[in-house]
């Protein structure tokens, strides 16, 4: 097994994993922007072990796993790793899965969501709920290794309803994950309050004690990638990953554009319109455009009249309408 997670330059930088936002329209977007030092891998969106494995559901799910050649090519040149994320809680699922679906020749990880805090997936025993049956865990676990040669990693909360976070990081390095990410708060807290460094930090020192060679990476509340070399620096860590950031500025990824070469509003605009027209010509019918929506929060804000525009462009209902409203403000492009 090639572990690429231990050749990584410390720190490294990730983008998470998000439901319906890391699609491999929104990650070609964020890749034309990056700097390579600044970005070393990227997840797909979660998806289901049972749904992949189900006749029905597959249908349902595997658009998840999608990379279009545009991003391909971007991976490869960038030297960007692309790590597919699955969830779910039966063992033989996780094996039929992976090694049916999860092509070793386009993918180069895989990882295991045990930090998802979503009521209704924590109900089925997936995602977090793993956290209070670490047997079953440990069994996904070796259960995906078992069926892929690629690495398998974990990302993970620290506790349930309180941090438990060095006893849960102990049962996880039972079982050598190529890789462990650690999200700084309980289940219960979903994304409410401040990440917990510090139990972070916890975590990195149980590795240090049992297994230092397994790189342990923090992610929660990271703004920046300055931000993230001192979080990682501070607690002794491998890596950050960066989440809901790209909400606040797409840009994230690109060091260059700090302080006065922050963005221009048409630049934002002109952004805008890219990931909306390439949304559209890519996915046709297949996904519901008024997803777009929690996109265009992330370009419409930050410059004189953002607020209006926001209003606007948020009843928007296909791509007709987003040009319509773009050349009724002066605004054009191809």
């Amino acid at each position: 097994m090639n572990n690429f997670w231990q050749d990584i330059k410390k720190p490294g930088i990730s983008l998470a994993p998000m439901e319906d936002v890391t699609d491999t329209i929104f990650r070609q977007i964020l890749l034309e922007v990056a700097q390579p030092k600044n970005l070393q891998v990227v997840f797909s969106e979660f998806i289901s072990t049972d749904g992949l494995c189900h006749p029905i559901g597959h249908d349902k799910v595997v658009h998840r796993l999608i990379i279009s050649d545009v991003e391909k090519k971007l991976l490869k040149e960038k030297n960007v790793k692309i790590v597919a994320q699955v969830w779910g809680k039966n063992p033989e699922k996780f094996a039929e899965a992976i090694s049916k679906h999860i092509d070793p020749d386009i993918f180069d990880g895989v990882d295991i969501n045990m930090g998802c805090p979503v009521p209704k997936i924590v109900k089925q025993g997936g995602c977090s709920a793993l956290i209070n049956t670490p047997d079953i865990a440990k069994d996904l676990v070796l259960a995906a290794k078992s069926a892929t040669k690629l690495p398998v990693s974990v990302k993970t909360r620290t506790g349930i309803s309180e941090h438990k976070t060095e006893e849960w990081i102990s049962h996880l390095l039972e079982v050598e994950p190529a890789a462990i990410t650690l999200h700084g708060r309980t289940q219960k807290q979903q994304s409410e309050g401040q990440a917990s460094w510090e139990e972070i930090a916890k975590g990195a020192r149980v590795r240090d004690q049992i297994n230092p060679d397994i790189p342990f990476w923090g992610n929660g509340d990271v703004r920046s990638i300055e931000q993230a070399h001192q979080l990682c620096e501070e607690h002794k860590l491998d890596g950050a990953m960066i989440g809901r950031g790209v909400f606040h500025n797409p840009w994230i990824f690109n060091t260059d554009l700090l302080g006065d070469n922050i963005p221009e509003p048409e630049e934002k605009i002109a952004l805008l319109w890219r990931h909306a027209s390439l949304y559209s010509a890519y996915w046709g019918q297949d996904k519901n455009f008024l997803t777009l929506r929690r996109f265009f929060k992330i370009y419409a804000q930050g410059f004189p009249g953002a607020n209006s525009f926001r209003s606007q462009i948020m009843v928007t209902k296909k791509l007709e309408e987003v040009q319509a409203l773009l050349k009724s403000l002066d605004l054009h492009f191809d």
